[in-house]
């Protein structure tokens, strides 16, 4: 295969076509645009979602409720679930991926207090409920916020 031999497919290459060059080309005179009106003029279509004067879609429908752009996305995680770790270990965001205990982590972790813990773990990630801290700190392990 040489690169000088290459040639795009049968079809893929068509000659440009010229409006408005004469009545023996095909498309001559109004080239397409038919006689006069709002399209034949140059520029002559109007705004996007303009609809002739008519009450634009979006103008029609109502909008309602507020999303603010500061809101973060935290993961909520329960403490029953840090069970799957050993006795002594390092629970933070990568240990709770590799367990696939989280898939995306968003904008924070937080552990809640909803079960209960029997291993001694040190727990590091962005946020804790005051009722996971003291679980957490009854099992002997602790709570650090990263």
């Amino acid at each position: 295969m040489r690169l000088g031999a290459l040639k795009p497919a049968e079809g893929a290459v068509t000659k440009d076509f010229r409006r408005g060059r004469g009545h023996g080309s095909g498309n001559g005179k109004t080239a397409g645009k038919g006689h006069k009106g709002q399209k034949a003029r140059s520029g002559g279509m109007g705004k996007v979602g303009f609809e002739g004067g008519q009450m634009p879609l979006y103008r029609r429908l109502p909008k309602r409720g507020f999303t603010c752009r500061n809101t973060k996305k935290i993961v909520a995680i329960n403490l029953r679930h840090l069970d799957v770790f050993d006795e002594g270990d390092v629970v933070d965001i990568a240990a709770l991926q590799s367990k696939g205990l989280i898939s995306n982590p968003r904008d924070g972790v937080k552990i809640l207090g909803v079960g209960e813990i029997t291993k001694k773990l040190t727990v590091q990630v962005n946020q804790f409920s005051k009722s996971a801290v003291s679980k957490i700190e009854a099992a002997g392990g602790k709570a650090e916020v990263v």
